[in-house]
């Protein structure tokens, strides 16, 4: 089983840069992002989450988002999805970079979950 990343953020160019930065700890890691809307306007997009699922070429997905209508978009996805995917209410860039580092490390989801525990946003 591979586990993949999935970024999703209401600009574009928070979502790319978020991806650029994780992908120097993780060169081994599928990142894949979903910034803004179809129109690439500040929102965010299910199409958009749906392809960035359906591009990463890991099993299982590990998924962050920046504000709470992501997270929306994100669990309709989820549910269309055929990937099993994990979703997280962290801190997106803390979280997304240190589960990448883990994970080229290969280092058990459990314990990757146990790191994204005290980024839990409340």
């Amino acid at each position: 089983m591979s586990l993949g990343i999935v970024i999703v953020s209401h600009v574009p160019e928070i979502a790319l840069g978020v991806q650029r930065l994780v992908e120097q700890v993780a060169k081994d890691v599928s990142v894949t992002i979903a910034g803004g809307t179809d129109e690439q306007q500040v929102g965010t997009s299910m199409a958009k989450i749906m392809k960035a699922f359906d591009q990463n070429t890991a099993d299982e997905i590990l998924a962050f988002y920046d504000l709470g209508s992501a997270k929306m978009n994100l669990e309709m996805a989820i549910e269309m999805s055929e990937k099993t995917v994990h979703l997280y209410d962290t801190a997106l860039i803390e979280s997304a970079y240190t589960a990448a580092s883990l994970l080229q490390a290969a280092v058990p989801l459990t314990d990757v979950e146990a790191q994204l525990a005290p980024l839990k946003i409340k």
